[in-house]
């Protein structure tokens, strides 16, 4: 582990100038302009969450895909539509988020900025390198958890956030009733027929639906778990 500490230490000295580029060209004319959230990209070394073949990408305005051991794959939204989403899920200090298929670069970002954070993923081999990650950088308020991605963590519930890393085509159903009677979930959808992918903000207000907030534009594969059922003609 003390390796894998200092290799961390060394490797986010190194590329603490492609942070501060990242959020100067990428996130802040993206009109992203919270301070403490601006200052966990900063302070966050995205790499060490990929693959050494990809590490060069880290910094780049890419969604980046990534493969499990089992050929699952994720991606990684572009830092700029990561960032907006976050900010979008106005995390507080006394939050509890869940943290759904974001391959522990997200749940290190939110440990500075929520008090409890849960991290979900189904592939173990992805949530090995995700906790070996969350361990280098110290993140102790992550509890990471393996499972079904759909069925969110029950066992950590209610949330105040939950942020789904992912397009959605059907199944946040279980996920709605892990919320605190207030919560907010975000996820990528398409909130119309022929609209296009969205991040959309969905509310609860005193246990009950509050609405559906389309926020702004962006594309991901659909998240595991998360496919629309196949319909069937008669």
């Amino acid at each position: 582990m003390l390796d894998r500490v200092a290799q961390v230490t060394k490797t986010g000295e190194a590329t603490a100038t492609l942070r501060h580029t990242m959020v100067e060209r990428q996130l802040r004319p993206f009109d992203v302009t919270d301070v403490p959230l601006l200052e966990r990209f900063l302070e966050t070394p995205r790499e060490i969450f990929l693959p050494d073949s990809l590490a060069s990408l880290a910094y780049s305005d890419l969604a980046i895909s990534v493969k499990g051991a089992s050929g699952r794959k994720r991606n990684l939204l572009p830092p700029l539509v990561l960032a907006r989403m976050l900010q979008s899920a106005d995390v507080r200090a006394k939050d509890r988020v869940l943290d759904i298929g974001g391959v522990g670069y997200s749940s290190a970002l939110l440990s500075g900025l929520a008090e409890e954070v849960v991290a979900l993923e189904c592939d173990s081999g992805l949530a090995a390198c995700a906790k070996a990650g969350l361990a280098a950088l110290g993140c102790e308020n992550v509890q990471f958890e393996l499972g079904p991605l759909e069925k969110g963590f029950a066992g950590g519930a209610p949330y105040d956030v939950i942020i789904v890393q992912g397009r959605v085509q059907a199944g946040l159903e279980a996920l709605f009733e892990q919320l605190t009677p207030d919560g907010r979930l975000l996820a990528i959808v398409t909130p119309e027929p022929r609209a296009g992918q969205q991040v959309v903000r969905f509310e609860r207000q005193d246990g009950r639906a509050a609405g559906e907030l389309p926020l702004f534009s962006a594309t991901a594969p659909v998240l595991d778990g998360f496919e629309q059922a196949p319909a069937f003609n008669l």
